[in-house]
């Protein structure tokens, strides 16, 4: 196959947010033809692909995305959105605490508003939620769950790998509880045992067993607790093949194109 291929979008400038930053984009099979591709917005951009812009090395995401089309399964558009620098927490955070101003919904509004319909309007990609996931780890993870229940109407799937749940007093339980359950809502979630002594994962598996209380089964929400992972890079690397298979490989057999998944249950609210 063709060398990969990462198109570099912006810089772009977002209001009231200081600095520039770039969005890359990379497509699973260049120049192919037939139905739109799902798409998956990932916070973080700097880590999705390469080692090089990440200070502790990348997840080569494209990597893990080609092996799915090498073996003919549905494989996502990559759409990495490079975070602020000194700027990263507070653009990440969904809540002020200490060290943030909390304003993920400023950024989501952004994303919303201008990178989702620049993506949608270059690239032959999916524009039902159904179709669209959102993604990030540590900080990324928690901003990829809160934009999950925030804009369902937008991100119909979450990938969240170690999530940063016990941030400013562990807000985001109130919060995800006092949401509807989405129409279309698919979940992946993981930690590792080796994280904080072990309290990311203690924070995620609570976090799954509301979910499960709330109707999520084994088709709209995965949980992978790794026993030997650390909150590092490699961790997140080592576990993304496993989170793409269940939210774009499993999804295309259970939810083709077009058909809305949602949860195993009936109950679409709080």
């Amino acid at each position: 196959m063709a060398e990969h291929i990462i198109y570099l979008l912006g810089p772009y400038q977002i209001p009231g947010f200081q600095g520039e930053r770039n969005v890359r984009v990379y497509l699973p099979s260049e120049g192919a033809q037939g139905e739109p591709a799902p798409v998956l917005f990932l916070f973080d951009g700097q880590n999705v692909f390469h080692d090089d812009p990440s200070y502790s090395g990348g997840w080569h995401l494209h990597h893990a995305v080609r092996d799915l089309v090498e073996r003919g399964l549905a494989a996502p558009v990559l759409v990495g959105i490079d975070h602020g620098g000194s700027e990263r927490l507070t653009e990440l955070s969904p809540f002020p605490a200490e060290g943030s101003e909390g304003r993920l919904g400023d950024f989501l509004d952004w994303i919303t508003s201008e990178i989702v319909p620049a993506v949608r309007e270059r690239f032959a990609v999916r524009r039902d939620p159904d179709g669209t996931a959102i993604g990030g780890s540590s900080m990324g993870g928690l901003a990829a769950l809160y934009a999950h229940f925030r804009r369902p109407d937008v991100f119909g799937a979450a990938l969240c790998m170690s999530p940063s749940l016990w941030f400013a007093e562990g807000k985001i339980f109130d919060f995800v509880a006092s949401q509807p359950v989405p129409a279309s809502s698919r979940l992946y979630i993981d930690a590792g045992a080796q994280e904080d002594n072990g309290s990311v994962l203690r924070d995620a598996a609570r976090l799954v067993e509301h979910l499960r209380e709330r109707g999520y089964g084994d088709q709209s929400l995965l949980f992978c607790p790794d026993e030997a992972g650390t909150h590092s890079e490699d961790a997140w690397r080592r576990r993304a093949p496993g989170a793409l298979q269940f939210l774009f490989v499993e999804a295309a057999k259970e939810h083709p194109a077009g058909d809305g998944g949602g949860t195993d249950g009936e109950q679409q609210a709080a």
